[in-house]
């Protein structure tokens, strides 16, 4: 949390600051390698409960674990990224939600990372936005999939200066759940919030909240709340509690995912189950990589 602090004020000192408007041009679905026949994953064939495996990562820009990305060598990126495919090959999650995801930008190589992990990981689909954008970066939140999305939505919150845009990226896909080929529409999001402020945070889930309510189907958010259940102040409690989610053991103070801070969450509806859930062990970001199985309670 220091080292986004420190970067946040490096960013107000070179950047002009109107760049945290949203921006249209860089909200875009790609359906990126071009072999999706091949690709897309029968459910099924990899869990027969008919469990769908997601996982959520915050990025740091593709840096790991050094300080800044602007230190960083463009194969150093790459080869960050590939650390990050490697994990996803042997795990293998239908859906990966990612925050921190940048597009070509100068200060992490002048490539899109979201483009080169889907290839590299072998994901067919993918959604991306920039909601922050400026001469130094472009970044926001993505989605890999390795089922076909129905219908994207892509959300930049409103701006809150003097911390950049934050928002996050839906995918609505069809999940077949059980063995006669029946399948249910679901809501993935992937989403980050605001690290400096509770009350732009408690802001940006209400924004989110009024979106969803107009769809009211089975969802499942993941990202980087910068919350914790045990504040004082939570938005990831209120979320879970005062609304239609569930968290994953929300008080045993385990599953940390960033140092001994638990801000990296997956949410589901409450018809849905987890059935696991854990924080991987390999380092690919200054966050941890949360994986989970999940399925309807009744199909």
């Amino acid at each position: 949390m220091h080292n986004k602090i420190l970067l946040t004020l490096f960013i107000l000192n070179v950047v002009v600051l109107t760049a945290c408007a949203t921006v249209d041009k860089q909200q875009r679905t790609v359906y990126s390698t071009g072999n999706e026949p091949d690709h897309s994953i029968s459910i099924q064939q990899c869990y027969p409960d008919s469990a769908l495996r997601v996982a959520t990562l915050n990025m740091a820009h593709g840096r790991k674990n050094s300080v800044n990305q602007l230190f960083v060598r463009k194969n150093t990126f790459k080869q960050n990224l590939d650390d990050i495919a490697g994990v996803l090959t042997r795990y293998r999650p239908h859906i990966v939600a990612l925050q921190e995801a940048d597009n070509a930008s100068r200060w992490s190589g002048n490539f899109d990372h979201v483009a080169y992990l889907a290839t590299a990981a072998d994901y067919p689909w993918l959604t991306h936005v920039s909601n922050a954008e400026g001469w130094l970066y472009s970044y926001g939140t993505a989605l890999l999939s390795a089922l076909p999305p129905v219908e994207t939505i892509k959300h930049t919150f409103e701006p809150s200066p003097p911390t950049l845009n934050k928002g996050f990226v839906l995918a609505e896909i069809e999940w077949p759940c059980s063995d006669d080929n029946k399948s249910r529409k679901v809501d993935v999001i992937s989403v980050h919030l605001d690290f400096s402020r509770e009350s732009v945070r408690e802001r940006q889930i209400h924004e989110m909240l009024e979106i969803l309510s107009a769809r009211m189907k089975p969802t499942i958010i993941m990202g980087d709340f910068n919350s914790e259940w045990l504040a004082e102040a939570s938005v990831i409690k209120e979320l879970a509690t005062k609304s239609r989610f569930v968290s994953y053991e929300p008080e045993t103070g385990r599953h940390q995912s960033y140092k001994n801070k638990r801000l990296d969450w997956i949410l589901i509806t409450k018809d849905m189950e987890f059935t696991n859930y854990q924080v991987l062990p390999d380092s690919l970001s200054d966050h941890a990589m949360v994986l989970a199985d999940i399925r309807f309670k009744q199909c």
